[in-house]
């Protein structure tokens, strides 16, 4: 694979209950740089509402890397808001990841919800203006949110810097996330889709190909250099 020169950070908001299963392929995928193009990597960092350990719903203790004040939208390229019960159980206590939400999308760097962190973003009003999904348009709709009118029947949406999605679409999340990123070329990125999403066999084999001349194009470059 070609070197890459530059790291950059995503930021995984992380809280107790978290759906695991939710960003999964996300967050490993856009971690271990397989098949993935240009000068940048990416290193994950989660970042909690304080430096407490928080535990998810699959019974993972996780000791954030980061609280949530010190988080600056300037030293990231993309935040994630998982789903997670206190979404809906105390949503209060989930504000100010909300309000972060706002802080990045003002700042121009993007954000990605699924399932319950799309309630607190509508809550928020940031589903107000923009195209967006969730787990069902009534979840969005008993927050008394203003942005029904685009709401979309879609397994993930990206508009305006957000992306949201519903709870069974962590590949499609996944796959609005490496987009958002410019992870892959467009032609591996259905490639991944197909693989994780259909079970595709043939998929595996169109990822390690790009994956080969990426590497063989990295060679010629060093032998010439």
């Amino acid at each position: 694979m070609t070197t890459k020169a530059n790291t950059k950070t995503v930021h995984l908001a992380v809280y107790d209950d978290l759906a695991d299963w939710e960003t999964g392929h996300a967050v490993a995928h856009i971690r271990n740089g397989e098949f993935q193009e240009g000068p940048d990597r990416y290193e994950v960092i989660t970042v909690g509402a304080t430096a407490d350990p928080v535990t998810t719903m699959g019974g993972l203790r996780v000791v954030p890397d980061l609280a949530l004040a010190d988080l600056d939208p300037a030293a990231s390229a993309l935040l994630i808001l998982p789903g997670s019960s206190g979404w809906y159980t105390d949503p209060d206590s989930f504000t100010p990841f909300t309000r972060a939400a706002r802080a990045f999308l003002a700042a121009g760097t993007p954000v990605a919800g699924i399932c319950g962190a799309t309630v607190g973003l509508a809550r928020e009003g940031l589903l107000d203006d923009r195209a967006h999904t969730s787990g069902s348009a009534e979840d969005l709709a008993a927050t008394g949110y203003q942005g029904a009118a685009h709401y979309r029947d879609e397994l993930a949406v990206t508009d305006g810097g957000l992306t949201t999605a519903g709870p069974t679409a962590p590949v499609e999340f996944a796959r609005e996330v490496f987009a958002v990123l410019g992870l892959y070329r467009p032609e591996v990125l259905a490639a991944w889709y197909r693989l994780f999403s259909a079970h595709d066999p043939s998929a595996f084999g169109a990822l390690m190909a790009a994956q080969g001349a990426e590497g063989e194009a990295a060679a010629a470059e060093a032998a010439t250099a």
